[in-house]
């Protein structure tokens, strides 16, 4: 561990060496920010309750693009925590649904995702607060 707190190397490989999130080459760097963006963790939580065409995942994600949840998609796709299942009928029909390591990780921010739910009033308290102080700092 180096002094900034990472593996002390340049890269991250793989193979033999760790991953380490927090050195800039390593890919595991995309893959959290895929996963723990706005639209990624909205869809992979979506997508925990079920497998979803993707105008359904739309309508469940409010507020997401067309473009966006498609890119959304494909780089969680490409990360292999969604897949994307083709049906050959006229007209064609795309489902969506997590693998196995895609439900793992929902798991995981569904529980964020409800602890910050669960605390709202105190984060919308800290808010005020911070911005009673700030606003008077200002008006100096």
């Amino acid at each position: 561990m180096d002094e900034n707190g990472g593996s002390g190397t340049d890269d991250c490989p793989g193979g033999d060496w760790l991953f380490d999130v927090f050195s800039k080459r390593c890919p595991s760097r995309a893959t959290l920010e895929h996963a723990t963006g706005r639209w990624g963790s909205l869809t992979l939580g979506a997508l925990y309750e079920g497998s979803l065409r993707f105008n359904a995942l739309r309508r469940r994600v409010d507020g997401v693009s067309e473009k966006m949840l498609s890119q959304t998609l494909q780089a969680l796709e490409r990360d292999g925590l969604v897949h994307r299942e083709a049906q050959p009928t006229n007209p064609p029909r795309v489902d969506y649904e997590l693998t196995p390591l895609g439900r793992q990780v929902a798991e995981r921010l569904l529980a964020l995702i409800d602890l910050v739910e669960n605390r709202m009033s105190e984060v919308m308290a800290a808010r005020e607060r911070y911005d009673g102080i700030h606003a008077t700092q200002a008006s100096r």
